[in-house]
């Protein structure tokens, strides 16, 4: 038993294995694939509150302390695309390194950041979209707008809200009982359910179709976000900036704001602003150089989207003061501080966002059928899920079963509980990637490499215990729903996959 769940898989073996997947991704494909999954609530919802909350004008320090959090990752994810050029990312290299029961570990992992991540976004796109519908006079009944037995509750000037602490106590303050406000329990968010069944079936019909789409999103969102920094640009005050580090500051709660601490603390609530660039390595099997070019899209993408984020936080918060910005729509108050003539700009930052979303969605969904495709080629999870469609060359089986699933947690499961799984499933990817570096490095010294970490294994070793710290940061209640998902994993590969695997055959 010992010597199988330990048993590695010789990467030779996955250069020359499954090759039905068209091979049609350049570097650009692949970077704005990055790009995709990268920008999307991140840019348009966490800047304005973690600089509202814990580091005003010095968030742009956080993104900084946050993208090389992700870079030490991205470095070894870039290292492991490079040497072993399949789909299956952290799983596939897990394989090679950690053994079989360490792959099975993260490729059931992985499904709480593929799958949970695309439901986690369709909820959000659901918001942006009922909101653009409500603009332009059409309005879906609101019981179908939101997780299943979500209490929603009108309120005057405002619209509909699910019940939440920060709602009751904006209530109190404006001298309105909530009881007296009308009431509606949702049944489900078919919106988000929408998405994912356009996206999903987008996704079947082909890899270059689906990222086509994904280029179109890419540009209009990356267009939009540099159309509000230029615009925005001249309608910072400088004094919005000063104090750039505001001083620290102690709630009743006991915890702390801004400061250095604060700055710490916004690098820790951003950094799940970068999840997704490891999306790319998902890709690896289609990619026409992939030694040379994942890399390039990881790497590539991470650098352009820290850009952004740091463009985007500067203006932010020189237009409008950082102690205003703690909403839903950070960059639409930024907007109306601009006068009445920039009106004309609040719709198309919807639209941005709706579009940024959506190739988050995208890629997410293109990510997870492909790891279940690797599982499935090593024997590990059912044959069906390795099925490739005769014409469109994709895993049709994986993409409609992954498609189904997403549909009905978008549809019935709050955003907060989705996107902690998210957050620590991911940062669990992480730690286990960049330490994979250091034990193939130490047990296979003269592989050749096309791209190599720098400084192992001091780089590795950082990315993990940034990752670390993020993970420790989490509720216990994540930490708890974290051991039961992967007890549930261990129980199906005991039955299942350790009797099917082909490495043991």
């Amino acid at each position: 038993m010992k010597n199988k769940i330990f048993k590695t898989k010789s990467h030779h073996l996955h250069e020359v294995e499954g090759h039905e997947l068209k091979r049609v991704l350049g570097p650009r494909h692949l970077v704005t694939l990055g790009i995709g999954a990268i920008i999307g609530a991140g840019i348009f919802v966490l800047t304005g509150q973690a600089a509202a909350q814990y580091a005003g004008p010095a968030i742009v320090i956080s993104f900084i302390i946050s993208g090389l959090a992700c870079a030490f990752a991205g470095l070894c994810y870039a290292e492991f695309a490079s040497l072993i050029p399949v789909s299956g990312s952290a799983y596939t290299y897990a394989y090679a390194t950690l053994g079989e029961l360490a792959a099975w570990i993260i490729g059931w992992d992985l499904i709480l950041e593929y799958l949970f991540a695309a439901s986690t976004v369709a909820v959000g796109w659901s918001g942006y979209f009922v909101s653009i519908l409500n603009d332009i006079g059409i309005h879906i009944p609101v019981q179908y707008t939101a997780a299943t037995g979500t209490t929603l509750v009108h309120v005057p000037d405002i619209g509909w809200r699910p019940i939440t602490p920060q709602l009751k106590l904006e209530l109190i303050n404006r001298g309105i009982s909530l009881h007296t406000l009308p009431h509606v329990e949702a049944i489900v968010n078919l919106p988000a359910m929408l998405i994912v069944l356009i996206i999903s079936t987008l996704l079947v019909l082909g890899i270059k179709e689906s990222t086509a789409f994904n280029n179109l999103m890419v540009i209009i969102k990356v267009g939009v976000i540099l159309l509000f920094v230029i615009i925005g640009f001249f309608f910072v005050k400088t004094a919005n900036w000063t104090p750039f580090i505001p001083e620290r500051v102690v709630d009743d709660h006991g915890h702390s704001h801004y400061g250095i601490l604060g700055i710490l603390r916004a690098a820790g609530v951003i950094f799940f602003a970068y999840i997704g660039f490891d999306a790319v390595s998902t890709a690896a099997q289609e990619a026409r150089n992939p030694q040379k070019d994942m890399p390039k899209g990881i790497l590539g993408s991470l650098g352009i989207s820290t850009l952004l984020y740091i463009l985007v936080a500067l203006v932010l918060t020189g237009i409008v003061s950082y102690t205003h910005l703690n909403v839903a729509d950070p960059i639409a108050v930024a907007v109306n501080a601009m006068g009445s003539s920039m009106v004309w700009l609040r719709p198309i930052i919807k639209l941005a966002a709706i579009a940024g979303l959506s190739s988050v969605i995208l890629v997410m969904l293109m990510g997870q059928p492909r790891i279940f495709y690797a599982m499935s080629k090593d024997g590990l999870l059912p044959s069906v899920f390795s099925k490739i469609h005769p014409r469109f060359k994709t895993p049709y089986i994986g993409t409609i079963i992954t498609g189904a699933i997403a549909m009905v947690i978008a549809g019935v499961l709050p955003i907060n509980i989705l996107g902690e799984l998210v957050s620590i499933g991911t940062l669990l990817a992480f730690v286990i990637v960049c330490f994979g570096i250091i034990v193939l490095r130490r047990t296979k010294p003269d592989l050749y490499r096309p791209f190599k970490t720098p400084l192992v294994p001091w780089i590795p070793l950082l990315g993990a215990i940034f990752c670390f710290i993020q993970m420790a940061a989490l509720p216990l209640d994540t930490w708890l729903r974290l051991i039961i998902w992967m007890f549930l994993g261990l129980v199906i590969y005991f039955i299942y996959g350790i009797n099917h695997s082909k490495l043991h055959k």
